[in-house]
């Protein structure tokens, strides 16, 4: 006896809706129009396992032994005629029932755009200039030369769709499908417009404001409804995304929302202190070196970073202190250096350290 559970692809203990749904893709993925000739077999198969395991009687004797020719008729239960035209003949070869309408939707474009790192700390208003397909303004979309009409369609009387006999397991059935003279849209054009051809669509260059949020990052997109390719036969137009390429600075680098400079003091400087003007996205700010900075402080201005991308408030601006430590002196500067050391009895920390050691010539150049 054939096994009508594993025919279907389920188990002995499956629910009525289950075995629904089982059925449904079966009988889409097998139906000779989908999957050809080869398959009518199957597809017979698949449609008595339904029959059979779909009705509670009949499935409760095939699960007690009888034999699967004793079992006859339209299927049961709930899913009736209706069901199965709807999931055999619904979306023929691409075409759905009861609706004529060639309209399709517009393309989604993707398009980068260069912003710098001063336009991610505020945020800012940028144009973008990209090639798509916009609908034709000498027809507005209609594909019919100015001044002329489209022709109702004979073969189908305008509605775009036609009637043919389907020969199926359950007999000849009747099948809407799309007008192959119209291709479904119900008219004849007779006069295309030579602007576009009869295609209702041009080729075109388009500029559009897109808002750049202030602490994007580098890769994210930006959606600009509407603003693809136009759709088709009076579909709705495609969406535009935009993709942001962050510029390196020259004087900052990020890192999410704060900003980061560097700058390098003369060892001298370090140790005294100062005050020095940096150019910020803010404008002029006063820095304070401390006197005794130590190489690679960082000095921390508040407020002065990345906004923070949807978020009140904005980052930080780090400063990154490198010292610089003078690679050759005259005579003199060594002399006052030497004085430095000896008023501050820096000499009594040089290193004790072997005659091979590489503190030797340090050691013996301030006699010890």
């Amino acid at each position: 006896m054939t096994d009508y559970y594993q025919v279907l692809g389920v188990g002995s203990d499956a629910t009525a809706e289950e075995i629904k749904k089982a059925y449904r893709k079966k009988a889409r993925e097998l139906h000779p129009d989908y999957a050809g000739p080869e398959s009518e077999e199957k597809f017979k198969e698949v449609s008595v396992a339904y029959q059979i395991l779909s009705d509670p009687q009949k499935r409760q004797a095939y699960d007690r032994g009888g034999s699967s020719g004793d079992f006859s008729g339209f299927p049961g239960g709930s899913f009736g005629f209706s069901d199965i035209f709807e999931t055999v003949f619904s979306n023929m070869a691409g075409y759905s029932s009861g609706s004529a309408s060639r309209a399709r939707a517009g393309r989604d474009l993707l398009q980068s755009l260069e912003v710098s790192l001063q336009d991610i700390v505020f945020g800012a208003e940028k144009e973008v200039t990209y090639d798509t397909v916009v609908t034709c303004d000498v027809c507005e979309g209609s594909r019919s030369k100015p001044g002329t009409t489209p022709l109702t369609c004979d073969t189908c009387g305008g509605s775009g769709e036609v009637s043919r006999l389907q020969q199926s397991l359950f007999g000849a059935i009747t099948v809407l499908a799309a007008c192959p003279t119209c291709s479904g849209s119900g008219e004849i054009i007779t006069e295309p417009c030579e602007n576009c051809s009869g295609q209702g669509r041009v080729r075109a260059r388009k500029t559009v404001e897109v808002k750049i949020p202030a602490g994007v990052s580098d890769g994210t997109r930006i959606p600009v409804p509407g603003q693809g390719e136009a759709g088709v036969e009076g579909g709705p137009a495609g969406n535009l995304y935009v993709e942001i390429r962050e510029k390196p600075d020259k004087l900052f680098t990020r890192d999410r929302f704060d900003l980061h400079t560097r700058i390098t003091v003369p060892m001298t400087i370090a140790a005294l202190g100062t005050m020095f003007s940096l150019e910020t996205f803010d404008g002029t700010r006063e820095v304070v070196i401390e006197p005794g900075t130590q190489p690679e402080s960082v000095i921390t201005l508040k407020g002065l970073g990345i906004g923070r991308f949807g978020r009140p408030g904005r980052g930080d601006l780090k400063v990154h202190i490198s010292v610089e430590i003078p690679t050759h002196l005259d005579e003199e500067q060594q002399e006052l250096l030497q004085q430095l050391a000896s008023l501050r009895q820096e000499e009594r920390v040089v290193p004790e350290v072997t005659r091979s050691g590489p503190f030797r010539k340090l050691k013996e150049k301030f006699g010890k």
